[in-house]
């Protein structure tokens, strides 16, 4: 069961046009007998509510990318993603409301993939540039990048993940109404990591949990980002809870997912939110969690996720 707590921080002005629904996002404790046990609080930062396509990390991380643009002057924001990519679609969503043009470049053939996230992209205007794999792989290199490059775009790296997500990041952590033992995220390309060490309170710990395999390369991606993160105490990334690798998961771990959600009432899916949360409860089971810890979850959304999923037969 979840329950709620106080909110913190101000409500964004309802005629800001970058303004979601719901900031701070909610706060919701969560019950469960392992955390009775081990004498943990757990809490989850609802940030999937923040707003119905605009929700979770995606937002924080393009926000002032948005920002950006606007001051700027651009008209059209470009970026990269796979053909289920949250991003895209959140990215599409934004770039719908504020009038601004959008391209997504997707790893893959346009006459092989087809699917509610990007059907939903096209629906919000976006164009769809299919490239394949040994282009993508090119995603960063600055001579390919150019051949997109004009005064009216601005390019935004592939999940969003820039130094400009550095502080929209970073922003959750004043909306908390205390100072909590432990942070606790799924991580994939780094960026929403480098704003929680950003913004984190000296005492405060982070554990990253790694939804691919293969992470070694996290801690150095994440000092990028987030220069200052080289000297900062208090993070490590889980690199053994990926369960075969990004976008892949067990039918075992689906079902610990699904348990999870009838017995606490929290939405998740497999590849972000569910795989971090099962890798919590690992970390919690194996006695690597200090007893009396008050330790908050951020959910970083995807949930929409779950369409693609089930159209691949996979759920």
């Amino acid at each position: 069961m979840t329950d709620n707590a106080p909110k913190a921080g101000p409500t964004p002005p309802a005629d800001d046009p970058l303004a979601p629904l719901s900031l701070p996002s909610p706060l919701h404790r969560i019950h469960h007998p392992l955390l009775d046990a081990r004498d943990v609080r757990l809490w989850c930062k609802r940030d999937d509510l923040i707003h119905p396509t605009l929700s979770g990390n995606k937002w924080r991380k393009l926000k002032y990318h948005l920002e950006r643009a606007r001051s700027q002057g651009k008209t059209h924001i470009l970026s990269f993603g796979g053909a289920y990519s949250n991003h895209i679609h959140a990215l599409a969503a934004a770039g719908f409301r504020l009038g601004l043009r959008t391209t997504g470049i997707i790893r893959g053939e346009a006459a092989t993939v087809s699917n509610a996230t990007l059907s939903a992209a096209r629906g919000w205007g976006m164009d769809l540039v299919f490239v394949d794999r040994q282009s993508y792989r090119r995603r960063q290199d600055p001579d390919w990048l150019a051949r997109f490059e004009d005064e009216d775009t601005l390019i935004v790296p592939e999940g969003g993940s820039s130094p400009l997500a550095i502080p929209g990041v970073a922003e959750l952590v004043t909306e908390l109404p205390f100072s909590p033992d432990l942070w606790v995220l799924p991580c994939a390309s780094g960026g929403t990591l480098a704003g929680l060490i950003a913004g984190k309170r000296e005492r405060e710990r982070i554990l990253a949990i790694a939804v691919l395999k293969g992470g070694g390369f996290l801690h150095d991606e994440v000092c990028r980002l987030h220069p200052a993160a080289a000297t900062t105490q208090g993070w490590h990334i889980a690199l053994d809870h990926h369960d075969g690798g990004y976008a892949r998961f067990s039918q075992a771990l689906w079902q610990w997912v699904q348990d999870f959600s009838a017995q606490t009432g929290l939405p998740l899916e497999p590849i972000y939110s569910g795989k971090a949360m099962w890798g919590l409860f690992r970390e919690l089971d194996a006695g690597r969690i200090p007893r009396g810890s008050e330790v908050v979850f951020i959910h970083t959304g995807g949930m929409q996720g779950l369409a693609g999923l089930r159209e691949q037969g996979r759920l």
